[in-house]
């Protein structure tokens, strides 16, 4: 390769066309670039391409980038096939980096793969959960590895902002712990959680809130899936698992001995950890306050909600929706910046709403 290129040129051929592929499909065809489809499954590649995220590929086809999103067991071979057959930049969309890379380490070729991991996703899964939009404003990790050639690395970056992400830099080794720490430990502790779930009396999941829903979220994804990516990232997750096990014991110690202070300094270490988290494009997290609605349940009025909260002019930085049960009525959580909470209060009241303060 003699060139280095700040945009995307195709074709690019999508290997894998469940969610992930489908939508850097979807992104790519939206950005203009041809793209080409493989899968196993025949019916997945008939369904991402009626979606219009490319055409099947043909064996003359000749694609510049591959891009490879298939499950992890999968990733390494996928990895080396592509380029054995191909003169193509090969990347891939796989949750952890230094397991692939292993597969492809003095292989001829070896300077033409990058690896790549969008942080991005759904519970669901498959081709027709896929969205042009998946990927737009979020962090799409970039690891590199020693013998990578620079024009590999700036084709994949031209990837990821072709799909409207931002990349971000790092060493394989690097990625493996900050995603075993900000996703593969919190989905099992998510799951964790959601389990004592499972067996609950109809009368103690009656009174399930919006903040349940929120820490057992992602629990509802693809257990073998997840189990795949434990697994190939197994040496970082233990180390923090062993760092939980620790807290644990000393949450469940300041509980059997009612504590107070200890249990005081656990949930203060919660609190500092999430104000830890950047806020918007990676700025400091500013104050933010709660603003609750209620909504009739009936069609529409989320909208007129977001019609009348756009005529306050208050950006909504995100929102929650809490169902009662025993009432015909949902409550919205606004979440906005402090200073403007009051407005976008008084606002809302003036047309009619009914406010929680």
């Amino acid at each position: 390769m003699s060139d280095t290129r700040s945009t995307l040129v195709g074709p690019v051929e999508v290997v894998g066309t469940g969610l992930l592929g489908t939508s850097i499909g979807l992104a790519c065809r939206r950005a203009g670039v041809e793209v080409l489809l493989t899968d196993t499954s025949p019916e997945h590649v008939r369904t991402a391409s009626g979606l219009g995220a490319g055409r099947p590929r043909r064996p003359q086809d000749r694609p510049r980038l591959v891009v490879v999103a298939v499950p992890p067991d999968h990733l390494g071979a996928e990895i080396v096939r592509a380029l054995e057959d191909t003169d193509a930049v090969v990347t891939d969309v796989g949750s952890v980096k230094t397991g692939p890379l292993a597969s492809v380490t003095g292989r001829p070729g070896a300077e033409r793969y990058v690896g790549g991991h969008p942080m991005a996703g759904s519970e669901r899964s498959g081709p027709l959960a896929a969205s042009a939009a998946l990927f737009d404003g979020r962090p799409w990790a970039v690891t590199p590895h020693s013998g990578s050639d620079p024009d590999a690395v700036a084709q994949v970056e031209a990837l990821v902002a072709a799909c409207g992400a931002v990349a971000v830099r790092l060493t394989p080794e690097e990625h493996d712990r900050a995603v075993a720490r900000t996703s593969h430990v919190p989905h099992l502790l998510a799951a964790l959680v959601a389990a004592r779930l499972a067996d609950g009396p109809a009368e103690h999941l009656a009174l399930t809130g919006q903040g349940v829903r929120d820490v057992t979220r992602v629990a509802a994804g693809d257990p073998a899936l997840y189990g795949q990516i434990v697994t190939a990232n197994a040496e970082a997750v233990l180390a923090l698992l062993g760092e939980v096990r620790a807290q644990l014991d000393s949450l469940i110690d300041a509980v059997g001995t009612a504590d107070r202070g200890g249990l005081e300094a656990v949930l203060r270490e919660g609190v500092a950890g999430t104000r830890a988290i950047p806020g918007k494009h990676g700025a400091p997290v500013r104050p933010m306050r709660s603003v609750f609605v209620s909504v009739p349940d009936h069609p529409g009025e989320l909208a007129r909600l977001f019609a009348d909260a756009g005529e306050s002019e208050v950006n909504i930085e995100d929102v929650h929706i809490d169902h009662d049960p025993g009432r015909p009525v949902g409550l919205v959580e606004l979440l906005v910046e402090e200073a403007r909470a009051e407005h976008l209060l008084g606002s809302l009241e003036s047309r009619g709403w009914v406010t929680h303060r």
